[in-house]
Parts: C-alpha cells; structure tokens; sequence
C-alpha cells in the first residue's frame, strides 16, 4: 500500500470517530494493522474482555512473531486462567490452559507444568510466586502496566502508537478542496452550485446538456506523474489513476530509466543523476537472524528486539572476494550428484556463555570466528584449537560522547543485544551493531590482539545492520537501525558522510553493493520494502515489496552472478527464491519449508553451488539449480527452531548457533582436514619441556585429578560474579599458558616483592578520610575504581585519557581523579542507628557501569553512576541486605543474601521478592551465579555452601567448608565464592584456606592452607582469565598463586607498598579486587581507608613463576589434597 493509501486510512479513522462509529474505528484500525489505539486496548483489559483483546491484538501480531509477542499474549492468557480459578470455575480453567496456554509448552514446558499444578491448589495463592496476587482489578492493572511496556518495546508495534496529527474534520476539508477545484474548472460555473453526490466529478449542467471535462483527463493539467519499476507502485492506492508502464526487469529498479519518478509525494519526476545503472543487480546482503522462540523468563525485558537473519556474503568487487571458489567437478549444467563436501560432520562445540545473535568468519583466517550474543558480549573463537581468545561485554565506551536519549535509556534498562557483527574485507577492521544506538569497532592485530578503534551512537533505538563498502576507494561503514534511516560513515575517523531516508518502517538490513563502476546500497524494512540508494541525496532509487513482506533478506552467489532472497512473512511463511535479474522476476521458488517457521529463517550461500537455512530444528540444504529440498540434519540435535547459521569463505566450516548458549561447527572433509591442521599446530605450541606440563586451566588440573572431572570442558567466557557481589563479563582475556611453564632443571625459587622499586604500585589520591574500605570493585570498563567505605560512603577513582595513559585504564604509572559529579552529592547508603562501622557492607555493579546497587545496614540503595543521585531505596531492615548478585541474565532480578542467613531472589521492576531460599544458620557472605550450569552458589558464616537452581530456585547440594586442623575460625568468619571462568569451578575463600570446588558434585579438588602460625587470609579474588588467585592477609602481605594448583608464585610484603611507620601498625588489606581485562593489575582495599593498585614491573610483565608440578603431571596430585606444599607453606 502506497503512503498516501495509508494517510487515507488515517483520515477515513479520524472521520469515523468524529462520526461516532466506535465499532467499525476499532475494526479498521485492526484489519488495517496502521495505528494501535492503546486507549481502547486498556479499556478492553480492565473490562476483561479478553476475546475482543486477543482479536484486536492478532491485527498487528501473533503469538509466535517475536518474544514481546509471545509474552504478550502469555500474559493475557495466564490473566484469564487465574481469574477462572479464583472464581473456582475449573471448567474454564481447565479450558483456558488447554486452548490458550498448551501453546507455551513447546517453548517452556516447565513453566506449562508450574501453571498445570495451579489447578490443585485450593488457592492458587498457596504458591509462593503469586502469594501477592490481589483482586482481580488490582492484577489487571499491574498486568496492562507490564504489556505496555511489551507493546512499546515491540518492533512490531514501532509507529503504531501514535495518530498523526491532523486538524479537525481533514477528510471532509480535502474533499471540499477537491470539490472547489472541481467547480473551478467548470465551462460555465454557477454562482451556487448544487453538489448533490460525491460520486461522480462535479460539472455545472450547462444549457445543452452537456458537462465540462473530468479534470483527471484535461489536457491542460496532463496525468499525474507515476512511479515506473516493477511491480507497479501503489497498485491498490486509490490516486493512481492512470495505467502503469510495462514492469522493467529487476535490472531496472536502478538502471535503463533517465529518471525515475516518485510518486506524488515528491511533486514530480526526480533526475537519476550520475551514470547509469549497471544491467543487472547484485548483492543484497543478509543481516544476523533469528532467534530460536524458546520461551522468555518471566521477567525478561531486555531479550533481543527481534529474529534477525544472519549470512551475508561480502561485496563482489573486493579483492577479498575476487576468486570464487570453484565446485570442482560439477558446472552448473551438469547433473546433480549427491554432494559429500557440504559440511554436515560436527567437529567443534564451543561453549558460548549466552546465546550466540551474529556469526562471521575472518575472511582469510578460515578458523577464526567472530561471535555477538543477546546480552551484548563479543567472543573470538579459534575453532581449529577450541580456543576462545577474546571475550568482551558490552560497555559504553565514552559515555559523555554519548546523546542524553542513550544515557536515559541505558539508565533505564542496561540490557543490550548485538544485532550484527562482520568483518571488513581484509580482516583488519570489525564491527558490531547494538540494539540500543551504538556502533563498536575494533582493530584486529592477530591471534588475541583487539583495540579500541571507533564507538558512534549511530541511530535512536536499535542498530539492526552494519556493513563495510568501498565507495570512492575509501574504507565506509553502512549502518541501518530502528530510526527508518540507512548512514554511511568514514571507516577510519567515524565522521558521517550520507543519512539515507525514506522508509516508513524500521530498516532491517543493509547491503552495499558494485558492478560496472557503479556504487549502490540496498536495504529492506520491517514493512516488507526493499530500496536502493547511490551515494548522494537524492533519494532512492527503488520502491519494492519483497517476498513475505516483513524479514526479508538477500544475498549473492560467491561470485556474484547469482541472486537469491530469503523472507519469513508475520504468519510464518517462509520463501527462498532466486531471481531473474533481466526480467526481473522470480526464477524459481525452492520448496520444503514447513506451512508455519518457528521464527525469521536465515540463510546463506556456499560455493556458487549450494543454499543453506535453519529451519525445524535442523539445516536444509538446496542444490541452487534444484528447488527441491536436498538434504537436511540436525547437527546431532540440540538446535533451536531457526538455527543461525554461517559459512565460512570456502565453505567447509559451518557455524551454528545452538539451544544451550554455544556453537557447533560443522565441517566436511577439508574442513576436518584443516581444523586436526590447527589443532596439531595448537597443541604442539603447548608442549613444554618433558618432565612439566604446562597449567592450562582449573578445568585441565581437575580433569587429570579425576577421571570423573571435566576432561574435555571448552572454557567459556561467562559472567564472572566477583567477590564483591558484581556478575559481570570479563573481557581480553590474554592467554598466558606458555609463559607458566618452567624448566625443571633450573631450581624455582619464589618471587619475593619487598621493596617499593620490585613492582609497580600506587596509593590513589585522597580528598577525605574514611575510617575502612569495605567494598571494592573495577568498573567492567577497566577505567575506574569504585570503593565503599564502612561509613556507608562510594568512593569513584577514574582514570583519563592522556599522553601517559593513552588507553584511558586503570594503571599504576599514572594517578586518578578522585571523582565527584559538579554538584557535589555523594553516594551516601542508608544506615540505621546503629553504628554503621559494625553493619556489613555490600554492593553490586551493573554490567554497562551506569548504577550501582549497595548497602550498609540499611535500605538497599540504587545510585546513578553518573550523577551519584539514588534512584531507588527498598526493603528496610530487619533483616539487613549483606551481599548482593546481579542475574546474569536479567539485570532485573538480584540475589540478596540476608543477616538472618535467608536469601530473596527479587525482582527489581515490580518490587516484589520471586523466592526465599533457606538452609543457612548465619548470615550470608557469599553469592555467585553460573549461566552455564544455571545455578547460585552461596555461603555464609556457618561455612556452608549450597547450590541453588536458578531455573526453580531448588536446592541441590550443601557441604560444610572443612576447616583445617588446628585451625579455629572466629565465629562471624566471612566465606567467599567466586566462579572460575569456566563456569564449572568456583574459588572459595576462608580466613582458614583457598579452596577449588567442582560445582555439580561440590567436590573439592585443590585446597591451600597457610601454616598454624601464619596470618589469616582477608581476602582473595581470581584474576580475571583465572590463571592467578590473588590473596591478601591480616598481616598486611599479598600472596599470588597460579589458579591450576593454588601453587605460591610470589608475595608481596608489607614493606613493598606501606610506609614503614604503617607497616608495622596493624593496617591490612580488607578487599581485593582483580582488573578486568589485565590480568596482572589488582587493587587493595585497606583497613586505614586506603585503596593500593599493583602491577608488575613492565621488564617482568608478570608475578613471578609457578613451582614445577611434582612429577611432571597434575594427574598425581590428589583432587581432595591440600595443595600447599612444605615449600609453599614455609614461605609463608
């Protein structure tokens, strides 16, 4: 439908209102699918009639487009079952879960069978998640507040809330216009005419009889100016009134036409400009697709903005791409013979962390993958060894570049999403596109090397594509986003050259394309329309509606000749199809997907041979010259509904996205060849000197101790909850294997730091004296230092870019800036009346640094990390808040242990507590989640630890920390918890010992206890690889161990870093806290309210070496054994 065919539709709206014709406004507003009436929607839910609800609402989404829809219509439906049951009507509860709730199974059949066993309660109140439920007024209230939010979060729903703005009566003024021009071009105009229908034109009878011209045909004003292309434009529309031109070929969106003429809009025909069009089109590219419709969790609200496709070849005309990969032994006339070089075999699983959204392989390192996932992390896979070299979180990096609409909404939910991440053409350059405004781009210099290299806020709202082209022979990044507007943007300084608009919907995705010297871009918006532009200002060059006319993508053969669309319409209907580009039709349709997709299909292309999409939990195969399907797997199961998928340049590899947060890689046989190459290289670059073996990984050691341990784990980059209560994201990670491996022929020694001149260290400035520092953390920025002190007051040190600190990190050559905002304020925590030296302190740190949840006896404080201002303070002691945990899926939801040793699982939006877990007798003092085991492992001064499902919150296991003999703990003792980076093992920290558990069994596989006569440990944090466990002690020493076998590799004394008149005091480090992308930086929190940083001297780059292993191998250390050896412990 043309846009004036859709203003028409508001003006026919507005008439009917005014006109008093309720019923038939809302029908049209429904049927047309144009303008939500969000007023009328609230007035059909607060009267609970939900079948007029669920009818309006199916005339702008289903129930399976998207997760905002799917949550949507979960929540009407699960309304209407518990106001059934509590007017005990089991007859319609029992109907309700049937036919409207049995849909929500497939997608979480737990959450179905939870909503199942309502029906024998007496009341469903019993159950502790809907304890709170009030009246049925009340529940319905607090359920539309919920849906807005959905609803205005949904892209389905994007310029659909609001009417244009129109002045009273505007249709019926139009058409007295039309009327007055009518009469003015009659022959013999009467003074008073007597207009007496609207149906014919208006002409004054003249004497004879005869009327005056339709002005549609008078040859004084010629026909109206018609948009020529293919198919005809505005074919329904009600003004285009004269016969459209014969359908030019595909070719001639851009090409073969002078000029092309725009409909009525643009008042006249506009010059193409510049030369023309080459005869055939290319390469429309694909953007990252969709994700799998697994059901979201309850409070989710910052899932991914909608399925994207994914699989877009790079533009022809680059060298890159300039060799097409040949299909030896079958041109494209040749008969079909059953293929064995598609990659079927799954050779690789990497491990995630969360769910992979945008895949892309380096365009010459054919192992090397790129990953962005719907919590905004970015992983680099070596696929050959299993490696993942670079992971990284999603921060701001400057957030005062930054618009006031980012900051508000960051603020406001911090979840984020990639929506695209691609390589530049030769590899050097990638970039990724965010669903809130931002662009990211980093250089590559090899292997774990990633810099800093551009960050624009590109659009308002989502980024949905990004591509990179080579207009004028200058390096551009393409970006398309919620916005309706396509940019172009200088590669190398970020400056804006071209802002493209003219679609009325959200762009979808983007693709640059080249042939004969030409430089276009084609792009497709959420409302089906494909258009093309040149890079100037003159608009585009193509009107079209694509196949499906909603998610439509499009990509080229490898080689360019060939081009193919991939669409998924709002019902469902999926279609691959290949085009004529001289006739500019289709050429041909391939069969064999299902009657409804489970979300937006993506697809791709290999080898100018072969189709690809995920599709019904599997990958189908077409053969190009084959519409029928050719063959289709599984990857071994395990796949979501429309798996994402992603070829390498050759097409042996291929990347697939999976259920469980991690990838398969598919290979044929030169893929297989090529990974044992990189694996073999891999593995001998790891072998050290026979009688040592290198420490690769807590993991590896507990592999070798048991032969139950996890063997063959992929570490993944996972949200690292740290000591200090923060979840968050560790980044460049900078693998450090070789370098821990010693020979054994030469006698190790312990590395000992007893003079200030033996490493780097810097006491960071102070403006005001707190008497402890209770609480301390790095921003997952790595840029700053945020303290609490046991005064209840944040301290924020941050470093600035300048010449001696040209990363703008945390370092200890340069000094920070104690900083304030220019108000002054401080982030002060509530406190009781009690003496706020004697509450317990904690605090947790958001993953985008933007605020910081805290307490210190009192209320639980949420503070701006920008303006210091409190957001928010809820739940009031009794009982005290005494660690804080972040889900690391939902930023909504937060982990709070308690002083009565209780811990409530709370959801932060709606303020209200989800679950109480017990089984601690004293306070807690620890908390860490694992997203991928789904648990919460807690502790407390009781020396317990338990593992908590976070899906249902069970209980799992429990084991009491054994304490040392000869050792007694002081009776509020605190145990600390962290996660290993792999997720499966976690660091305990007692004043007692170091000790790493396996999570699933809770078994302790290496122990470290200092000797009866030493210190008591304070504290102690992984780094943050987990290569190292940095510990400090009550006698003010900081002691280094390698993570593998908590083997001592080097101490720092008191003296080192404290004034000799302080050393000897009583002054200790309460806290530690680990950088989070150096993995040799930490910082100490003291009992004097200092705060210390520490780095090794640069000639040595690290702390020290550990021991040799005895023997040679970990394998003969036993998995319960103390790991401290005679040596170890004498050197403390």
């Amino acid at each position: 439908m043309s846009s004036l065919s859709r203003e028409l539709v508001f003006l026919i709206l507005q008439f009917l209102d005014e006109e008093k014709f309720k019923e038939t406004v809302h029908k049209l507003e429904q049927e047309s699918s144009f303008y939500f009436n969000m007023k009328y929607f609230e007035e059909e839910v607060h009267n609970g009639n939900w079948d007029e609800v669920e009818k309006y609402l199916s005339g702008f989404t289903k129930v399976d487009d998207n997760r905002y829809s799917m949550k949507i219509f979960f929540e009407i439906r699960k309304q209407k079952y518990l106001e059934a049951l509590d007017k005990n009507d089991r007859p319609k509860a029992v109907e309700v879960l049937v036919k409207d709730l049995k849909v929500f199974a497939s997608f979480n059949e737990e959450l179905f069978k939870e909503i199942t066993q309502l029906l024998t309660l007496e009341n469903f109140r019993e159950n502790e998640q809907l304890s709170k439920y009030g009246d049925t007024k009340s529940a319905r209230a607090i359920m539309l507040v919920e849906l807005k939010k959905l609803i205005e979060a949904n892209p389905l729903f994007r310029d659909k809330l609001q009417f244009p703005s129109l002045k009273n009566s505007r249709l019926r003024t139009l058409i007295n216009q039309s009327l007055n021009w009518q009469h003015q071009l009659c022959k013999n105009p009467r003074p008073n005419p007597d207009i007496k229908t609207l149906f014919v034109d208006h002409s004054c009878v003249q004497p004879n009889g005869s009327s005056a011209p339709s002005p549609a045909n008078n040859p004084l004003l010629g026909s109206l100016p018609k948009v020529g292309g293919f198919p005809p434009l505005g074919a329904h529309g009600p003004f285009q009134t004269t016969a459209a031109p014969t359908p030019t070929p595909l070719a001639g969106w851009m090409s073969n036409t002078p000029t092309v003429n725009h409909l009525p809009v643009s008042s006249g025909a506009i010059g193409f400009g510049g030369p023309s069009m080459p005869a055939a089109l290319k390469h429309p590219r694909t953007p990252p697709a969709n994700p799998s419709l697994d059901y979201p969790s309850g409070d989710s609200d910052h899932v991914t903005k909608r399925t994207r496709p994914m699989g877009i070849c790079d533009e022809v005309n680059l060298p890159i791409n300039v060799l097409p990969m040949p299909f030896p032994g079958h041109g494209p006339s040749q008969a079909f013979n059953s293929p064995d070089d598609l990659p079927k075999n799954v050779a690789r699983t990497l491990n995630q962390g969360s769910s992979p959204m945008s895949m892309d392989f380096h365009p010459t390192k054919q192992t090397l993958l790129l990953v962005g996932t719907n919590v905004g992390d970015i992983g680099l896979w070596e696929t050959g060894s299993k490696e993942r070299l670079v992971l990284k979180n999603f921060v701001v990096w400057n957030v005062t570049a930054c618009s006031t609409i980012l900051q508000a909404a960051i603020v406001k939910d911090p979840g984020v999403s990639v929506n695209r991440v691609i390589w530049s053409p030769d590899g050097s350059l990638f970039g990724i596109a965010y669903s809130r405004h931002i662009v990211q781009m980093y250089s590559y210099h090899g292997d774990d090397d990633i810099r800093q290299h551009l960050e624009i806020d590109a659009h308002i709202g989502g980024v949905n594509d990004l591509a990179f082209s080579h207009p004028n022979k200058q390096l551009c990044v393409i970006t398309c986003g919620d916005d309706k507007t396509i940019k172009v943007w200088d590669a190398n300084t970020g400056a804006k050259q071209y802002t493209f608009e003219g679609h009325e919907a959200p762009v979808y995705s983007v693709c640059p394309h080249f042939k004969e010297n030409i430089q276009f871009i084609f792009s497709t918006a959420l409302d089906g329309k494909i258009k093309a532009w040149l890079y100037d200002n003159l608009g585009s060059r193509v009107d079209y509606d694509a196949p499906g006319r909603w998610c439509t993508t499009m990509a080229y053969s490898a080689d360019g000749t060939r081009l193919f669309s991939c669409g998924t319409s709002k019902d469902g209907e999926s279609h691959i199809v290949e085009w004529n580009e001289s006739e500019g039709a289709v050429k041909r349709t391939y069969l064999g997907f299902r009657k409804r997709s489970l979300g937006v299909v993506q697809f791709d292309t290999t080898k100018n041979r072969y189709l690809a999409a995920g599709d019904e939990f599997s990958i189908k195969f077409w053969d190009m010259d084959n519409v029928q399907i050719l063959t289709s797997i599984d990857g071994d199961g395990g796949l979501p509904a429309s798996p994402r998928i992603r070829f390498n340049k050759d097409g042996s590899l291929l990347a697939v996205s999976t259920n469980e947060n991690g990838i398969k890689i598919l290979a044929n046989s030169d893929g297989l060849r090529l990974l044992r190459t990189l694996e073999n290289k891999f593995c001998d670059a790891l072998r050290a000197p026979e009688t040592v073996k290198p420490i690769i990984s807590v993991a590896a050691a507990a592999a070798a101790a048991s032969s139950s341990g996890p063997a063959d784990r992929t570490v993944s980059g996972v949200s690292l909850p740290g000591m200090n209560g923060d979840a968050r994201n560790m980044g460049d990670i900078k693998p450090r294997i070789a370098d821990d491996s010693s020979d054994k022929s030469k006698v190790w020694k312990l590395t000992e730091v007893s003079e200030p001149s033996h490493c780097r260290s810097i006491k960071l400035p102070e403006n005001m004296r707190v008497p402890k520092i209770s609480r301390l953390i790095y921003t997952n920025s790595g840029n700053a230092i945020l303290a609490l002190a046991s005064n209840a007051i944040h301290l924020l040190w941050k470093w600035q870019r300048n010449d001696r600190n040209s990363s703008g990190k945390a370092t200890a050559n340069v000094s920070p800036q104690l900083w304030q905002p220019s108000s002054g304020i401080q982030m002060t925590n509530d406190v009781t009346d009690a003496n706020p030296e004697d509450a317990v302190s904690c605090f947790a740190l958001s993953k985008n640094d933007s605020y910081v949840m805290s307490a210190s006896g009192g209320k639980i404080s949420l503070f701006n990390m920008m303006t210091f201002k409190t957001m928010t303070t809820f739940m009031p002691p009794p009982p005290a808040a005494t660690f804080l945990a972040f889900h690391p899926q939902d930023n909504n939801i937060i982990a709070i242990g308690m002083d009565d040793s209780s811990i409530q699982i709370y959801n932060v939006r709606v303020d209200e507590v989800k679950s109480k877990l017990k089984g601690h007798s004293k306070r807690i003092t620890g908390l860490a989640f694992s997203h991928v085991l789904n648990v919460l492992v807690s502790s407390g001064a009781d020396a317990q630890l338990y593992v908590w499902s976070s899906d249902g919150w069970e209980r799992q296991k429990n084991r009491y920390l054994p304490v040392p003999a000869g050792r007694t703990p002081t009776a509020q003792s605190d145990t600390r918890v962290q996660f290993h980076h792999d997720q499966i093992h976690f660091l305990v920290v007692h004043e007692t010992q170091l000790a790493i558990y396996e999570t699933t069994k809770l078994d302790c596989l290496k122990q470290w206890v200092p000797r009866e006569s030493a210190a008591p440990i304070s504290h102690a944090t992984f780094s943050c690889d987990s290569q190292l466990v940095y510990a400090s002690f009550l006698d003010a020493s900081v002691c280094i161990f390698s993570a593998a076998h908590l083997h001592l590799r080097c101490r720092i004394s008191p003296v080192a870093y404290l004034p000799h008149n302080v050393s000897n005091s009583n002054v200790h480090p309460v806290v530690i806290a680990a950088h989070p992308q150096e993995p040799n930086q930490f910082a100490l929190g003291l009992s004097d309210g200092g705060v210390h940083v520490f780095e090794p001297l640069e000639s040595e780059g690290k702390w020290g070496v550990p021991p040799p292993v005895e023997n040679g191998s970990a394998s003969n250390v036993p998995a319960t054994s103390v790991g401290a050896s005679g040596s170890d412990q004498a050197q403390r």
